[in-house]
């Protein structure tokens, strides 16, 4: 069984990282990934925000579903670089985060997050990543 087939069968259990932050997939397929997380008090920093971290964190995983969505059998994916531009800070409620695939080559997958408040849709933060395709795990 593959990450995708996990994630459909067990959602958010197939994947540690989403226990720990309470990450929900929403929906994936053809390149694009929604995922869903309520903000915490321990997500926040001392002043009461989201810590500027979560943002890169959940906006790396949409984008990671979205490329597992578009790679053949035994391919795998690292991120190479990701650079998260924060717009607009959040306190409370429930965040989104849509992953998109910009480009997919052979060994390079270019992709960017949209992370945004899930009560109006605001925009709050945008990522942008690169990922190397490989063929076995640690290469």
């Amino acid at each position: 069984m593959n990450y995708l087939d996990e994630i459909r069968g067990r959602g958010q259990e197939a994947n540690p990282f989403f226990c720990l932050m309470g990450i929900k997939p929403i929906e994936f397929g053809e390149g694009k990934a929604r995922l869903a997380m309520d903000v915490r008090d321990d997500m926040k920093n001392g002043e009461g925000w989201l810590q500027g971290g979560i943002f890169t964190a959940i906006g790396d995983e949409a984008i990671a579903l979205a490329i597992y969505t578009l790679l053949s059998e035994g391919e795998t994916i690292a991120t190479v670089s990701c650079t998260t531009n924060f717009i607009r800070g959040i306190q409370n409620g429930t965040i989104h985060a849509d992953g998109i695939v910009i480009r997919k080559g052979r060994q390079m997958i270019y992709a960017e997050a949209s992370i945004t408040n899930a009560k109006d849709e605001s925009l709050l933060a945008r990522c942008y990543a690169s990922f190397i395709v490989r063929t076995s795990p640690g290469t």
